[in-house]
């Protein structure tokens, strides 16, 4: 059946519109488009960029590039690790309400100000502690889920000050892909040497020890006066937790995992010697660096995954 002009001109603008609605461009609306990878500019229809060879419609570089709308423009996987942090507190926290109820802190003075907000000793068991070595070889994904829990209010707000003061400025020598990795590696590195020693733990101290590592390995033997100022607050910070830990202001604190600090510091000043301390510049390296932040999202995701199992088999 033959359609006049004016219907034909109807079911064309039709067709653009939902085309347009599902993400399709007209001919004439076409433009060039960015390489998600290295920022060359290449054809509106190109499937792949003809300066790194990364993929147009999809890649971990085009996928990074939408996560990053996400987040906050500077230091987003400082505000990530906090975001998770603080998240999985609440929880926590939510969980020991359930079971034992709001119940006054022990003690006086500054024994029930640390005490304040403590989370249940099941609950962070459950939610993924870090165990002896026996447990957590068969649970592995406890050495990373512990990096992301905390036993009490004093103690997250404590680490979580750190991490702000310290976090931004190794993700900007790094990169952001970079630098998650570093913070659950060397996370991991401070579990393995407390479980191996048969500890129960929990916290982001280890991993925020392995970044002060990280900052002394870089620093170390540097004239420059930035990297001298940042190694002077680190040493202070390293010698205020040394006093914590061997003052009997420790046991206010609660049991304090030295060697999950060491592991940890240990950790991350051979990842500062082996790791350029720079931003990816060639778009080999940045592949690299998303293919390593990637990697450690997914090992992430994926041990959270396995503690909501835990929690929900228990419950």
């Amino acid at each position: 059946m033959d359609l006049s002009p004016r219907l034909r001109w109807k079911l064309d603008r039709f067709r653009e519109q939902m085309s347009g609605l599902f993400g399709g461009t007209r001919k004439e609306d076409a433009r060039p488009k960015l390489c998600p990878a290295c920022g060359t500019l290449v054809g509106s229809t190109a499937t792949k960029c003809h300066q790194c060879g990364a993929s147009m419609t999809f890649g971990m570089a085009a996928a990074t590039r939408s996560l990053s709308r996400l987040l906050p423009t500077t230091s987003p996987a400082t505000y990530g690790i906090l975001t998770l942090s603080c998240l999985l507190y609440g929880a926590s926290l939510l969980a020991t309400l359930r079971i034992s109820g709001l119940q006054a802190p022990s003690g006086t003075g500054f024994s029930a100000l640390f005490q304040l907000g403590a989370i249940n000793g099941r609950v962070l068991q459950l939610f993924g502690a870090s165990l002896p070595l026996p447990y957590n070889l068969r649970e592995p994904w406890r050495f990373i889920t512990a990096v992301f829990l905390h036993a009490s209010l004093i103690h997250i707000a404590f680490n979580m000050w750190v991490l702000m003061d310290f976090g931004p400025t190794v993700e900007e020598m790094y990169g952001s892909a970079r630098y998650l990795f570093i913070y659950v590696a060397t996370g991991i590195g401070g579990y393995v040497l407390s479980s191996l020693f048969g500890h129960v733990a929990i916290g982001g101290s280890g991993a925020i020890l392995g970044i002060c590592g990280v900052i002394i390995a870089v620093t170390a033997g540097s004239r420059s006066i930035s990297h001298q100022m940042l190694r002077a607050q680190v040493m202070r910070l390293l010698i205020y937790i040394v006093v914590i830990a061997i003052l009997p202001l420790g046991g206010f604190l609660g049991q304090v995992d030295n060697l999950a600090h060491i592991g940890g510091f240990v950790t991350g000043f051979g990842l500062g010697k082996m790791m350029v301390d720079r931003s990816p510049s060639s778009p080999e390296e940045r592949k690299r660096a998303s293919l390593l932040g990637w990697a450690t999202g997914v090992a992430v995701a994926a041990s959270l995954a396995m503690a909501a199992l835990g929690i929900f088999r228990s419950s």
